[in-house]
């Protein structure tokens, strides 16, 4: 009875520590300190389920499965866990690709956390440079086969001092399937604290110089707003095309 238990014990040991070992995932030193300022893994690992509204459009995903849901009175479209879906009111109301647009917000809207996913291979980058200020970056590419486009790459550019996020470089590969050196940028320098969380309430497009350097804006603010988190994940069926 005695060596029963010292088994089971033993094996209680073994998977907690396996648990510890998961949840100790290491992170390059700046990301963490950047992750750290916008509240922590902790808190963003809490929650279950983020809402929000842009464009009149209002987006729901699952943290955990990233089922997704884009809801407006036009349209509606999502991601089942194993399908992205369509459902139009108006006869194409929607204009774009679905499967390239359900989670597109969602990542924008997520940063810096979406960054700390699974699959990701962290590298240095070369800093930009705006009014002054040298920005230090982290490259973010993903190992094969992980995503529907995992030649993307992402650049996350933090004050120097505060370690806030200020910049996003990214590519998009979706439609051409191969890996490009253009890339678009963007400034995150608006945002708001939810639940713990300092999420953006806009982004804003820029241009950019042959260096690579952020200029002006090319267009207005993209403004997010009604932003929720939850700690209760939503049904399976919330994330479903509609029947009817």
């Amino acid at each position: 009875m005695k060596k029963i238990f010292l088994v089971l014990l033993v094996l209680v040991v073994v998977i907690s520590c396996n648990k510890s070992i998961k949840k100790q995932k290491k992170y390059p030193e700046n990301l963490s300190k950047v992750i750290e300022k916008h509240g922590g893994f902790d808190v963003w690992r809490s929650f279950k389920t983020v809402t929000f509204t842009v464009k009149n459009e209002e987006h729901t995903t699952d943290l955990n499965s990233r089922k997704a849901l884009v809801n407006t009175d036009k349209y509606s479209l999502g991601f089942d866990g194993e399908n992205v879906w369509l459902k139009e009111q108006d006869l194409a109301a929607f204009k774009g690709n679905p499967e390239f647009y359900y989670n597109l917000y969602f990542y924008f809207y997520a940063m810096p956390f979406v960054l700390t996913d699974d699959g990701i291979i962290y590298s240095e980058t070369k800093a930009i440079e705006f009014e002054g200020v040298s920005y230090p970056g982290i490259k973010i590419s993903y190992k094969a086969n992980v995503g529907t486009s995992p030649d993307d790459n992402y650049f996350i550019y933090y004050h120097p001092e505060t370690y806030q996020m200020e910049w996003l470089g990214y590519t998009v590969t979706y439609f051409s399937k191969k890996p490009s050196s253009e890339f678009n940028i963007i400034r995150y320098n608006d945002w708001e604290n939810v639940n713990g969380l300092v999420l953006p309430k806009s982004i804003t497009w820029y241009k950019k110089n042959e260096e690579g350097n952020p200029l002006a804006p090319t267009r207005e603010p993209t403004k997010f707003s009604s932003a929720l988190l939850s700690k209760a994940p939503l049904a399976d069926s919330f994330f479903e095309k509609p029947k009817q």
